[in-house]
C-alpha cells in the first residue's frame, strides 16, 4: 500500500511515520508513505496557500489551486488516482471497520486541513470522503491524518508480525479486548488468573472470550447490540449485569 499525506508540516508527519512499527515496515517495503509540502505548489514568492473567504468572516481558507496541483502530482507519482480523504470534523467518525476497509486500497492520499478549512470546490472536485477522529476541533489536520495512517497501516500485510496481532484487539471483532498479564505471576499481592498459567489452551480461549464479553458489557454496552452469543455467554452476561445493579 502507498499513502501520500498532503500537509503544511511534512517534517511532523515524517517524524511520526518514520518511527516504531510503521517506520520499520517502510524500511522493509511493506508500506510506502510520502509526505508532500503543500507550499511547494504555490505560485507567489511568499508560497502563500491561504486567503480570506468570500462573504467575510473570521479566519483563512486553504486555496484550491495548490491542493489540486499537489494531488494531481501525487497521482502522477503513484501511477494511479489514490482514494483521497480529507480529515475534517464534519466527516464520518473513524472506526476500526472503516480502517480495515481502507487497508484494502492500493493507494490512499490524505489531505490535512488548516485554518477554517479548504475551498469547497476542492471537496466537490477531488475529495472522495471526509473522516473525523472525534467530535472536537484541532489546530490542523496532521494529527488526525497520522491517526488514520497508523490505524490503516498496521492492518496491511507485512506491517505487523501476523494478522493475529490485530485480529484479537479491541473493536476488530466487535468486542473490547480481554485483560493481559505478564511476569511476575504475583505482583504486589495480586496474582495472575490461574487459568492463564494452566497451559490448557481451550480453557484459556474460553476465559478470554468471557472476559471480552464482560469488559464490553461494563465499558461499552452499546457494542453488544451487534454481537451473537452462545447460551452460555448470554447467561454469563446476564449474571454479570445483575451483579452490577
Amino acid at each position: 500500500m502507498r499513502i501520500d499525506i498532503i500537509t503544511l508540516f511534512p517534517e511532523l508527519c515524517e517524524a511520526v511515520m518514520g518511527e516504531s512499527i510503521v517506520g520499520r515496515a517502510r524500511k522493509k517495503g511493506a508500506i510506502e508513505v510520502y509526505c508532500h509540502q503543500l507550499r511547494e505548489y504555490t505560485y507567489d514568492k511568499h508560497n502563500r496557500v491561504d486567503d480570506t473567504p468570500y462573504g467575510g468572516g473570521m479566519g483563512m481558507l486553504l486555496m484550491a489551486e495548490p491542493i489540486a496541483d499537489c494531488f494531481e502530482h501525487v497521482c502522477e507519482l503513484a501511477g494511479r488516482r489514490p482514494h483521497l480523504i480529507y480529515m475534517s470534523p464534519q466527516g464520518k467518525t473513524l472506526t476500526q471497520q472503516r480502517a480495515r476497509e481502507l487497508a484494502g486500497y492500493d493507494s490512499l492520499a490524505i489531505l490535512c486541513g488548516h485554518y477554517e478549512g479548504v475551498d469547497e470546490r476542492v471537496l466537490e472536485e477531488y475529495v472522495d470522503e471526509e473522516i473525523s477522529i472525534g467530535d472536537y476541533v484541532l489546530t490542523g489536520g496532521e494529527l488526525p491524518a497520522l491517526v488514520l495512517a497508523d490505524a490503516v497501516s498496521r492492518m496491511v500485510p507485512g506491517v505487523l508480525s501476523s494478522d493475529e496481532c490485530f485480529e484479537e484487539e479491541s473493536h476488530f471483532s466487535g468486542l473490547l479486548e480481554y485483560p493481559h498479564y505478564t511476569k511476575p505471576a504475583v505482583w504486589r499481592g495480586k496474582p495472575v488468573p490461574e487459568v492463564l498459567l494452566s497451559g490448557h489452551h481451550g480453557n484459556i480461549e474460553k476465559w478470554r472470550r468471557q472476559q471480552a464479553l464482560l469488559r464490553t458489557a461494563k465499558k461499552r454496552p452499546e457494542m453488544l447490540e451487534e454481537t451473537v452469543f452462545t447460551k452460555e455467554e448470554q447467561a454469563l452476561l446476564e449474571k454479570a449485569l445483575r451483579n452490577q445493579e
